[in-house]
């Protein structure tokens, strides 16, 4: 297997925020080229797949400046600095939708922009949920929502499911349903 690499020469810090960093990388190629890299650097995040006794698909609906619309999105959050996934996991549950899990299960984990950015989003399935009240961070507008699997399906061909980790946890109850 052939291991492709590149050495950083020169680092830049372009913008340190609140929930990205922006970095500008000048790389030595394998070719002994030089190159700009342009770099996201994110914490992480979490993305929870719950399902209700009902069989409903617990998800949220937000408005999402990036797109200028609102989305219909499984819950998710990015992990705080010394956090550990799990816990972001069980609080996000929590604070964007009432509902308590008694156990997650990490099923995947992915990066969403390797050509650019680091971050990953770790997967969970929520198990033994309860109901109760969000727990919205200031300034957060999240409409909590129960849809079917066949209801998640036609919101993806509306486009208003149209993210990533949803996407893939739609994907994978799919699988779930066909292996019972």
């Amino acid at each position: 297997m052939t291991v492709f690499s590149e050495k950083t020469i020169k680092r830049e810090e372009i913008y340190k925020g609140k929930v990205i960093d922006v970095l500008v990388d000048t790389v030595e190629r394998e070719d002994g080229e030089q190159a700009k890299r342009e770099l996201v650097k994110h914490p992480g995040a979490v993305a929870i797949i719950a399902v209700t006794e009902k069989n409903e698909i617990i998800l949220v609906e937000q408005f999402r400046k990036a797109l200028e619309k609102p989305i219909i999105e499984i819950p998710a959050g990015k992990i705080e600095k010394n956090e550990e996934p799990i816990k972001t996991a069980f609080r996000e549950l929590k604070e964007e939708t009432g509902y308590e899990a008694s156990h997650l299960e990490e099923i995947a984990s992915f990066y969403t922009s390797p050509g650019f950015a680091d971050e990953i989003v770790y997967v969970y399935e929520a198990t033994g949920l309860t109901v109760g009240e969000q727990e919205l961070d200031e300034g957060e507008f999240v409409h909590v929502v129960t849809k079917t699997l066949a209801e998640c399906e036609a919101l993806i061909k509306e486009q208003r499911v149209h993210d990533a980790k949803t996407l893939y946890a739609i994907q994978y109850l799919k699988l779930k349903e066909k292996d019972l």
